[in-house]
């Protein structure tokens, strides 16, 4: 009897990753979002900088065939197995908040699944992609929309899903409202989960904390 296993798909710019980041601060469970590149180069042996670079990306029809020609799997489709197989791990120890990563397709079968779908309108996340994340573009939205385009190729890619389809997700929000917001309906629906209750808060792991 615990909170689910969270994951969290979002749009560029929407603050998926801060909304996830806080919810499973407030919830006391584990957060996971760049820790699977460092994971998954410890598992692979690749460098971190080299998964960061390939894991977005999804193989061509045309390099498919020439690495399957050679029985051997395109490095990114390794990268995503890998990956998927440490997502599967974590969510094995217990609740957690999982980012990205085709991680909602990936634990689909968990009955302790909620999955979410962050969202906004662009001009919304064109405007905070450059003043939060500090991003520069010619125009910012067309910027977002091209981030927007990866992310779903590369989900469409891996999943048998499509992208954003609300369909396919637990709980679909729109993060215009906030953070502070979306955190809110997410501890709640996460504190209402069939068969769940409250975790205990995370003990203190250092000085000052």
């Amino acid at each position: 009897m615990h909170y689910p296993v969270i994951t969290i798909s979002r749009e560029y710019g929407s603050g998926g990753r801060a909304i996830g980041e806080r919810l499973a601060k407030e919830l006391g469970v584990p957060f996971y979002d760049k820790e699977l590149i460092f994971m998954a180069a410890k598992e692979s042996g690749l460098s971190e900088e080299y998964i960061k670079k390939t894991e977005q990306m999804k193989s061509t029809s045309f390099l498919y065939g020439l690495y399957m020609s050679a029985q051997q799997l395109p490095m990114n489709d390794q990268i995503f197995l890998v990956q998927s197989k440490i997502i599967r791990q974590v969510a094995q120890e217990g609740p957690c908040v999982i980012v990205g990563r085709c991680a909602d397709y990936v634990l689909r079968e968990r009955k302790d699944l909620l999955s979410v779908f962050i969202h906004a309108p662009v001009a919304f996340r064109a405007d905070r992609a450059q003043k939060v994340y500090e991003k520069e573009a010619g125009n910012m939205e067309d910027f977002v929309r091209k981030k927007d385009k990866k992310r779903a190729a590369f989900y469409n890619y891996f999943s048998q899903n499509k992208w954003g389809d609300a369909r396919h997700y637990h709980l679909a929000i729109s993060s215009v409202y906030g953070v502070d917001f979306a955190v809110e309906v997410l501890k709640h629906a996460a504190e209402s989960f069939p068969g769940g209750r409250k975790n205990e808060p995370a003990a203190p792991t250092g000085p000052g904390k």
